[in-house]
């Protein structure tokens, strides 16, 4: 099977604490990766965890506030110093590419890899990128200032090999691509061997949604609708419902309703309060809601 996996870089909000790095997360698409938010002290985990940051191609901010991306700079200095020269694609708010610009200006920094600048949209959902075999869109959440949310969709997935079948016609080996495309195979007395015969039903794409910081609301449902994978910021517990509301966060309860009214598959919680050295409890607070639901773990892969 194809890998479609989420490595977990850090989950702390605000501050780190007890352990827990600011947000960042790299998920790998076979063996594409892509670096979602890049808190404080993200090189070094990506280091720690044995991510080589040249691989990474394509970086995602999905806010202003520094837990989400005062790791950056550091980062994109580095691969200059390591003599990168392959293109890097940076998608985030459109005064991200001001603030880069008058870091590198003051620090007499050129590098000496084309940084390549996509302003995400605030306001509405929209496709960010569109590879052969995956799409990244973006998507409006609410929070204290312009934030989005990523969702990472899988391409239609090749129908498994009915291999009983395909052995007993001793179908050479380079039709066998062709069959899982749908393409008939033709024996050399000229019968047709449908495809569907000889697979099984393909597979649903997978999907990944990235829900940074925001307050529950409904604006953003439709963008994450049957997610298979759904992280969703709990910066709080429920107790402090009034807190979350205030600061355009949500609670591990909110991010359970959530999931339970898009139809997600699973729900990763993340970006907890330095308040709380104990995560158990937020597991306690979604699980009744929504039973799928897992803690993000810094180190940890999860399976899409």
């Amino acid at each position: 099977m194809s890998r479609f996996e989420v490595l977990i870089l850090g989950n702390s909000s605000a501050t780190p604490m007890y352990g827990r790095h600011p947000t960042s997360q790299v998920v790998n698409f076979n063996e594409q990766l892509f670096l979602i938010d890049c808190g404080e002290g993200t090189q070094m985990q990506l280091f720690r965890y044995g991510i080589r940051s040249n691989r990474i191609n394509h970086i995602f901010i999905s806010h202003l506030h520094g837990d989400h991306y005062l790791g950056l700079v550091g980062l994109l200095s580095s691969q200059h110093l390591m003599g990168r020269k392959s293109d890097l694609h940076l998608y985030g708010p459109a005064a991200l590419k001001e603030i880069l610009d008058l870091q590198f200006k003051y620090s007499d920094t050129h590098l000496r890899y084309d940084l390549i600048f996509h302003p995400t949209n605030p306001k509405n959902a929209e496709v960010i990128l569109e590879l052969p075999k995956l799409t990244v869109s973006s998507f409006p959440l609410q929070h204290r200032v312009d934030c989005t949310g990523f969702r990472f969709d899988e391409g239609k997935r090749a129908a498994p090999l009915n291999m009983e079948k395909v052995e007993e016609l001793n179908i050479p080996t380079p039709y066998l691509k062709m069959l899982k495309k749908g393409i008939d195979y033709v024996s050399e007395d000229g019968t047709v061997h449908r495809a569907q015969e000889l697979t099984f039903a393909a597979p649903d794409p997978r999907s990944y949604a990235f829900c940074s910081d925001t307050k529950m609301w409904d604006g953003y449902h439709d963008a994450i609708r049957n997610v298979s994978l759904l992280y969703h910021e709990a910066t709080f517990l429920e107790i402090l419902a009034d807190r979350a509301t205030e600061t355009f966060h949500s609670t591990a309860l909110q991010a359970a309703t959530v999931a339970q009214s898009v139809h997600a598959g699973q729900l990763l919680l993340g970006h907890y309060s330095a308040r709380y050295k104990d995560l158990q409890p937020f597991l306690l607070e979604a699980k009744p809601v929504f039973a799928n639901t897992l803690l993000s773990e810094q180190g940890k892969w999860f399976l899409v």
